[in-house]
């Protein structure tokens, strides 16, 4: 038996929550389009007969210019230690640059693994160009995937569990996660608002789970100031409605989801707040 934690990080937006979907075969990290989407580690676990790989999804790493950016960049360099594998993922789509650089510069790129996401996306020319490029790091192996078509993913699995030490499984055979689901029901909340809202409001939003007398869910959302909390209501009521439908279509059959709107001024901005947010 095989057993390891497999560290996903990179700057936003390169694909991390997706590829850890995939790898996993079941949606266990929220996914946007929108850079910083995830903002704590997500764990997955993929279980083999002959090996458990754990998975550790991590925030982007990004300039930080508030408290949260702060926090989600300390929370993604704490994910690179203590894990037996690091992979760098890199997007295909974009030119290896300064900040893929910097990057591996926070790891041990001599025993990482380089993963180069959505070549669906671009020119086999292209993803040769890149993989030059990303040579100049010196990693340990390079992996050119889709995480959106599953092109790779087989191949890159086989490697990290021949990559994975002698050990025990670490979780139960049966367990794909260890989020907690009151923490899943706000992350799906968020999940929708992402999608619905724009400009700076997806960066203002956080989302928590205040009570849980099942079947009953009362999630908070919180917002920084009152003119965003409108907005994320929507007129009659209409985005909040949207939302609770699409997040009850993930949630067991009745489920009764109540969310509410608060206003929380510039809680990004404050470290207390972000700490008491769970971030």
């Amino acid at each position: 038996m095989r057993s390891a934690f497999v560290s996903l990080v990179g700057r936003p937006n390169v694909g991390k929550s997706t590829l850890l979907n995939a790898l996993i075969g079941k949606k266990i990290s929220i996914v946007s389009d929108k850079p910083q989407t995830t903002r704590t580690r997500v764990r997955g676990i993929l279980n083999k007969d002959d090996a458990q790989l754990v998975f550790v999804d991590t925030p982007g790493l990004h300039k930080a210019s508030t408290a949260l950016g702060e926090r989600v960049n300390a929370t993604a360099l704490e994910s690179m230690r203590d894990v037996d594998i690091v992979c760098l993922v890199v997007d295909a789509s974009q030119p290896f640059g300064s900040g893929d650089k910097w990057v591996s510069e926070q790891l041990d790129i001599s025993k990482a693994i380089v993963v180069l996401n959505k070549v669906d996306a671009v020119s086999s020319a292209k993803v040769l160009a890149q993989l030059n490029a990303l040579s100049q790091l010196g990693a340990a192996e390079y992996f050119p995937i889709s995480a959106k078509s599953g092109e790779g993913i087989e191949q890159l699995i086989a490697e990290l569990v021949k990559r994975a030490p002698d050990g025990p499984a670490m979780y139960p055979s049966e367990m794909v996660s260890e989020t907690p689901q009151a923490e899943w029901v706000a992350e799906l909340v968020r999940e929708q608002l992402l999608a619905v809202t724009r400009d700076e409001l997806p960066y203002s939003i956080a989302t928590r789970v205040t009570e849980w007398e099942w079947p009953r869910v009362r999630c908070e959302i919180v917002v920084e100031r009152e003119s965003q909390k409108g907005m994320v209501i929507g007129k009659a009521g209409s985005v909040l409605k949207s939302v609770g439908i699409e997040v009850r279509k993930q949630m067991p059959d009745g489920a009764f989801l109540e969310l509410f709107v608060v206003v929380d001024k510039d809680w990004q901005h404050r470290a207390d707040r972000v700490e008491r947010l769970g971030y």
